[in-house]
């Protein structure tokens, strides 16, 4: 049996199946100039990570204690679910250890850093001062958190064929199929992939597939993966034809030419640079009936906003995090406009504030 790997060729399409919304990201932290807070020597500051549950922290990690250090870099790292879609906010406090102390307020506290976990990953390395409990800046100390995505998205594509197979039909030859296995920390072989059925046939060639390499072989080249080939029968008592064991380094040695390749996912373009713009339309025309009118969507209500504002501020608060410049354009359309009153295609909402703000009683007109 003979089998090939590598990049799939022009034009073909290489699916791996929908990828996962969540990614682990996993972070490093830093600090600089911290508060000396000993008397005889310098602080031993360590790190907690907390994370914002409904409104309460609730601590995630710790890093470990830089003895005598104002300056430490924390080999304990934080590792995280990010969810592009949800506001993650997080905070790092940094204490200065008290052997004595058994509650983590007992630790002499020297300043924190609160900000999104979308900010961290938009700006891969954020360098921040540390604020006190009061808002107040510490004075001296500051943070660098620094994101790398810990998902191993390498895939791999691998083309086989088969020679001179074992023949198990009375009537005609073999009708051959392969499975992949790999082998669990428990030892027992896992199902990874089956190929299709080719019918009637000593000789298969076996259309090329792609597979993530952590299915394959959990990210590990030098993981033992088998390799079945059965005659596949309609009765479901497939004929077993034979198998071998091997691993990707293996396979890569014997072929010479294995490119495993990566299957970016949303987070590597966001890690590597890549900035996200948010403009705002909204309809001004009389399909959303009288503004003063509970049930148009220009409402508001004086206890609150209506369902354009809730919208922008849903959406303006996850996009804030990956745009540089915090600036969101926002445009009308659909309605008359002074001082000519004509029907506008599109146009900046400010002049919408400027006529508002100069023409107590001018409105436009839906």
């Amino acid at each position: 049996m003979a089998y090939t790997l590598g990049s799939t060729n022009e034009g073909q399409t290489r699916s791996v199946g929908p990828q996962h919304c969540v990614t682990r990201v996993e972070l490093s932290v830093t600090a600089t100039s911290l508060l000396d807070r000993d008397v005889a020597s310098k602080s031993d500051p360590f790190c907690v990570l907390f994370h914002e549950v409904d409104g309460n922290w609730v601590e995630l990690g710790r890093t470990e204690t830089a003895v005598n250090n104002l300056n430490p870099v924390f080999g304990v790292k934080f590792q995280v679910d990010y969810h592009f879609e949800e506001i993650q906010k997080l905070r790092f406090a940094m204490f200065d250890e008290d052997k004595c102390a058994t509650q983590l307020y007992e630790h002499d506290f020297l300043g924190e850093f609160i900000c999104t976990l979308g900010v961290i990953v938009s700006n891969k390395k954020l360098h921040r001062p540390l604020i006190l409990a009061n808002g107040k800046p510490a004075g001296k100390g500051s943070i660098m958190i620094t994101a790398q995505e810990l998902s191993d998205n390498r895939i791999i594509t691998l083309t086989l064929s088969g020679r001179k197979l074992d023949k198990k039909d009375f009537f005609g030859k073999s009708d051959p199929y392969l499975e992949f296995h790999k082998q669990g920390e428990d030892g027992k072989w896992m199902l990874v992939h089956r190929t299709e059925v080719i019918k009637n046939t000593l000789d298969p060639s076996w259309k090329s597939f792609t597979v993530p390499l952590i299915s394959l072989c959990n990210g590990d080249v030098d993981r033992n993966i088998k390799v079945l080939c059965y005659d596949y029968d309609n009765d479901g008592g497939h004929d077993f034809i034979g198998e071998f064991q091997t691993t990707v380094t293996k396979m890569s040695e014997a072929q010479n030419s294995v490119e495993i390749t990566r299957d970016y996912t949303f987070l590597d373009y966001i890690l590597g640079g890549c900035q996200l713009m948010f403009t705002v339309g909204i309809d001004f025309t009389a399909s959303n009936g009288n503004p003063r009118e509970p049930s148009s969507l220009h409402y508001i209500n004086p206890l609150g906003s209506n369902e354009y504002l809730t919208a922008i501020l849903a959406v303006g608060q996850i996009i804030q995090d990956y745009d540089t410049d915090k600036m969101f354009p926002a445009l009308g359309f659909g309605a008359q406009l002074p001082p000519d009153w004509k029907v506008c295609v599109y146009w900046p909402c400010i002049l919408h504030a400027y006529y508002t703000q100069t023409h107590a009683d001018t409105q436009i007109k839906l």
